[in-house]
C-alpha cells in the first residue's frame, strides 16, 4: 500500500467543494440532542417521528464498519488516522486531503486504479441516525444543480448513485458519477463517497468496499456538536527518515496535499453539496 501519494485534482472537485450552511447544527453538543429527542438511557420514550432511526448495514457490528470498542487495537494492523483507522489492501494508495488554512487533515482517500472512495467520520447523537437527512439533503442538491441523484441498496444499506454536472472543457455540461454511502454508527457517522469506475461499476467498487468495511472509528468521549467532524491526524511514519534522520526529497515529494474530492470544504461540518 502506498500512502500520501500526490495526485491528479479531478474535474469534479470545483462541483463538490461549495458548501451550504443551512444544514450545520453547531450550537448543540450530541449529549444535549440525546435529551431533548429523549434518549434510551434516559427513561423518556421520544415521539417516533421526531427520533431517525440509525441507518447501518444490520451485519455492521460483525462485518463492519466497526467502532472503537468492537475491536481488539493492541493487535490491530490498520493505519492510525486519530480517529479512523484503515487497513489497506493490495494496489491501494492513501491520499489524505488537507485543510492548509488550518493545517488539519479533513479527509482520506482510498485509490485503486481507476477507482477511489473518500472517507470522513462526523459526531453524530447517540440514539438517532442522520444519514436519511444528509442523503435528502445531498439529493436535493444535486438535483438543484442540474444532476441526477437515485436511491439504491446497496452493501452498506440506502446510498445515492448521482452524476454531477459540471463544465466540460469545450464548455459543454458533463456529468460526472459519485456514489454517496453513509453509516450511522455509535455517536460517529461515517460518509464513504465512491467516484471513478466505482461510481458505476460494482465490481470496481469492492476492494474498495473492502477498505470501508474495515475502517474503525475512533470517536472518543468528548461532547461534539452533530455533523462536527472527528478529528484526523498524520501517521507516523516509520521510513520517512533517511539515515542522516532528515526527511529524504523523495518523501517530500509524495507528502500530503489537498487533492481528489473534497465535497465539504469547511473541514468541520458536514454540509450541502451546492
Amino acid at each position: 500500500m502506498a500512502i500520501f501519494r500526490r495526485g491528479k485534482k479531478s474535474e469534479q472537485t470545483d462541483e463538490l467543494d461549495a458548501t451550504n450552511d443551512s444544514t450545520q447544527l453547531e450550537d448543540a453538543t450530541d449529549d444535549t440532542v440525546d435529551a431533548t429527542l429523549g434518549d434510551d438511557t434516559t427513561g423518556v420514550d421520544a415521539p417516533e417521528t421526531t427520533v431517525a432511526a440509525k441507518a447501518a448495514p444490520l451485519d455492521r457490528e460483525g462485518n463492519g464498519p466497526h467502532d472503537s470498542s468492537e475491536v481488539d487495537l493492541s493487535e490491530d494492523d490498520r493505519l492510525d488516522l486519530g480517529a479512523l483507522l484503515i487497513r489497506g489492501v493490495a494496489g491501494m494508495e492513501l491520499r489524505l486531503e488537507v485543510d492548509e488554512s488550518a493545517n488539519q487533515v479533513v479527509g482520506a482517500t482510498a485509490v485503486i486504479a481507476d477507482s477511489a472512495v473518500q472517507l470522513q467520520a462526523f459526531a453524530a447523537p447517540r440514539s438517532m441516525g442522520i444519514w436519511d437527512e444528509i442523503r435528502s439533503e445531498i439529493a436535493e442538491s444535486i438535483l438543484a444543480q442540474g444532476g441526477t441523484a437515485d436511491e439504491v441498496q446497496g452493501d452498506l444499506g440506502t446510498e445515492l448513485r448521482t452524476r454531477m454536472p459540471s463544465a466540460g472543457p469545450d464548455g459543454r455540461t458533463v456529468f460526472a458519477p459519485a456514489r454517496f454511502t453513509g453509516v450511522d454508527g455509535p455517536r460517529w457517522f461515517l460518509r464513504a463517497v465512491f467516484s471513478g469506475r466505482a461510481a458505476i461499476d460494482d465490481e470496481a467498487a469492492a476492494p474498495l468496499l473492502e477498505v470501508v468495511r474495515s475502517v474503525v472509528v475512533v470517536r472518543g468521549d468528548s461532547a461534539m456538536a452533530p455533523r462536527e467532524m472527528l478529528t484526523l491526524t498524520l501517521p507516523v511514519q516509520p521510513d520517512a527518515e533517511g539515515a542522516d534522520g532528515e526527511a529524504s526529497q523523495d518523501d517530500a515529494d509524495t507528502t500530503v496535499r489537498a487533492d481528489d474530492l473534497s465535497p465539504f470544504e469547511r473541514g468541520p461540518e458536514i454540509t450541502e453539496v451546492r
